[in-house]
């Protein structure tokens, strides 16, 4: 299981020692609407700060995703109106906190499944057949590819571009992120979505966690099947979005092993938790890893294609719980060394 990210001084003093290193780059962002893109600003925000040149393609109708000083927006039309885009997102959230049988609860998300899908891919199609935009696209030289997996449309862009991708996300519904990156994932004790379980489950508990994981294979052939085909189509080979999914050079997880379980990790997944919290209420150590989670990124934009997975954080027990007696380890795309 690799090991959590800490915002330890020596881990801070070690990635600042960097910095020289990392030039300036250029980012094309494709990001995901809605709350996904409100902690994605705020890394953008840090990244226009330390001399990056980001560049954001977006619909003309979003939820969220507005123009900002701190980087070049490209808009592009979709079919679908502001009030059409809000219908659908309220209904989203009623179904998505309203109680009731498990069946049920199935049933309604896979219908609201459906609409909000078609609206994204809807979003996604306009997307990449914009002609004068992917000429943009194509003609700029771009570094790298910054975008949330949780929708594969960035992920297309890049593979049409041919450039490294970098991942920023909490996670990928039906756990996508593991089956593309052959990551163990065991419902042993790894606890699925609506149970409400934890990480130590009796037997029956662990045969209640398999069913609830069932689901997923026919909910998520609903979202991700239509996209493994607009891909298909765009790119002139057959893909699946897993295919897709495991280009990424990075994966930046908006996770943490003192809020979340335990659960097994790939090399080239580093974890920045606290991107989500409001900063301005907390102490000096979230401000050290808001330097982190741009350092990474800014590691990530100095070679292309991505080869650099420098991560310097203290190993967790199985509580998720530091270490403290331990040095700080350091992994480059799997091989392990210790930092002194």
């Amino acid at each position: 299981m690799a090991p959590r990210l800490s915002p330890s001084p020596p881990s801070v003093l070690l990635l600042l020692s960097l910095l020289g290193l990392a030039a300036a780059g250029k980012l094309l962002v494709v990001p995901v609407d809605g709350s996904h893109w409100l902690s994605m600003r705020e890394l953008l925000d840090m990244l226009q700060q330390r001399g990056h040149e980001v560049v954001v393609v977006a619909p003309e109708v979003s939820l969220h995703i507005k123009p900002s000083k701190s980087f070049v927006m490209k808009m592009y039309p979709v079919p679908f109106t502001q009030e059409e885009m809000d219908e659908v997102f309220k209904g989203s959230i009623k179904d998505l906190f309203e109680e009731g049988p498990f069946l049920e609860r199935v049933i309604r998300q896979y219908h609201q499944a459906k609409k909000t899908s078609a609206l994204f891919l809807a979003t996604c199609t306009h997307l990449i057949h914009n002609k004068e935009l992917m000429k943009y696209l194509e003609e700029t030289k771009f570094d790298a590819v910054l975008t949330d997996p949780f929708l594969p449309c960035g992920q297309i862009v890049a593979e049409h571009l041919s450039l490294p991708s970098i991942y920023f996300l909490q996670q990928i519904p039906c756990g996508l992120e593991y089956q593309a990156t052959q990551c163990p994932n065991p419902p042993s004790y790894v606890p699925r979505a609506f149970t409400e379980l934890t990480d130590h489950m009796t037997f029956l508990q662990r045969v209640k966690n398999m069913i609830y994981h069932i689901p997923n294979f026919f909910l998520c052939d609903v979202v991700y099947q239509p996209y493994a085909e607009l891909a298909s189509e765009f790119l002139k080979r057959e893909v699946t979005v897993p295919d897709l999914l495991r280009q990424a050079s990075i994966w930046l997880m908006k996770l943490d092993f003192v809020l979340q379980f335990p659960k097994p990790l790939m090399p080239n997944m580093v974890l920045i938790s606290g991107v989500n919290c409001a900063y301005k209420k907390l102490d000096q150590d979230y401000e050290s890893r808001k330097v982190e989670k741009v350092l990474y990124m800014e590691l990530a934009l100095r070679d292309s294609p991505l080869r650099l997975c420098l991560c310097s954080r203290p190993p967790l027990d199985y509580n998720g719980f530091l270490r403290a007696s331990s040095k700080p380890q350091g992994f480059c795309c799997g091989a392990r060394h210790t930092l002194d």
